[in-house]
C-alpha cells in the first residue's frame, strides 16, 4: 500500500509539473494573440518580429511538455483515469502551438500591410476578433485546470460568434475590393489573417472539448455548431 502510495504522489508530482507548462504555455500564446493583433493596428513591425521569435518558445514548451507526458507513461503505468489525463495534457499542448503558429502567421502579415494603405477600420476589427479568441482560450484553460464542464461547454459555444465576425470580416473585404481593385492585394492578406484568427478559435474550443472529454470521458459526437464560413482561395505560409 505504501509503494502504492508513493508511485501516486510520484505521478501527481509529474501531473503538476506538466500542467505548470501547459500554463505557462497559454499564457505566451495569450500574449501572442494580443500583441500579434496590436502590432498589425498600430502598424508596429518590432512587436510583430517580438510575436515571431518568441513563437520559439511556444514550440520549445510543446516538445518538453510531449517528452515529460511520454515520460511518465513509461515510468508510472497510468491507469486508464490518468492515462485519459496525460494525453488530454499533449493534445491541449498541440493545440496551443497551432494557435501560437496563427498569431505568428498574423505577425508576418504586419509588414506588409505597414506599406499598404489602409482599408477602413479592418485592423481594429481584426484586432477584436483576436481579442475574443484570447478571451476564450484563458476561460478554456481555466476550465481545463478548475474540471469545469460548464465554462467549457461556454467556450465552446463562443465559437460561433467567432465565425460570425470572420463572416462579416469577408463580407466586407469582397465590398472593398469590388469597389476599389487597388484594395485587392491588401484585402487578401487581411482576409489571410482573418482566417487564422477563425482557426485559432477552432483550436480554442478543442481545448474546451478535451476538459468536457476528461471530466465526462464522453466527446463530443455531434459537429459543433458553425456559421456558415465562406470559401476564399488564400495563399498559405
Amino acid at each position: 500500500m505504501a509503494e502504492k502510495m508513493h508511485i501516486q504522489s510520484a505521478f501527481d508530482r509529474d501531473l503538476e509539473k506538466i500542467q505548470a507548462h501547459i500554463m505557462k504555455m497559454g499564457g505566451l500564446v495569450e500574449a501572442a494573440i494580443l500583441d500579434a493583433a496590436r502590432s498589425l493596428e498600430t502598424r508596429d513591425e518590432e512587436l510583430a518580429e517580438q510575436v515571431r521569435q518568441q513563437d520559439r518558445q511556444i514550440d520549445a514548451l510543446e516538445e518538453l511538455i510531449n517528452d515529460e507526458a511520454a515520460r511518465v507513461i513509461a515510468l508510472r503505468a497510468p491507469t486508464a483515469i490518468d492515462l485519459r489525463l496525460i494525453l488530454s495534457v499533449m493534445k491541449i499542448s498541440s493545440n496551443l502551438e497551432r494557435i501560437g503558429d496563427y498569431a505568428k502567421n498574423l505577425a508576418k502579415r504586419t509588414a506588409v500591410l505597414s506599406q499598404m494603405a489602409p482599408v477602413s477600420d479592418s485592423a481594429a476589427s481584426l484586432r477584436r476578433m483576436g481579442r475574443e479568441v484570447q478571451l476564450m482560450l484563458k476561460d478554456a484553460l481555466d476550465a481545463y485546470i478548475q474540471r469545469d464542464v460548464a465554462l467549457a461547454r461556454d467556450v465552446i459555444a463562443r465559437d460561433t460568434e467567432i465565425d460570425q465576425m470572420y463572416n462579416a470580416l469577408f463580407r466586407e473585404f469582397l465590398t472593398f475590393m469590388m469597389e476599389d481593385p487597388r484594395n485587392i492585394t491588401a484585402c487578401m492578406h487581411l482576409h489571410f489573417i482573418a482566417k487564422n484568427v477563425e482557426r485559432a478559435g477552432d483550436h480554442v474550443t478543442s481545448i474546451a472539448e478535451q476538459t468536457v472529454y476528461l471530466v465526462t470521458g464522453e466527446k463530443p459526437d455531434e459537429a459543433r455548431p458553425k456559421a456558415d464560413l465562406p470559401v476564399f482561395v488564400e495563399s498559405q505560409d
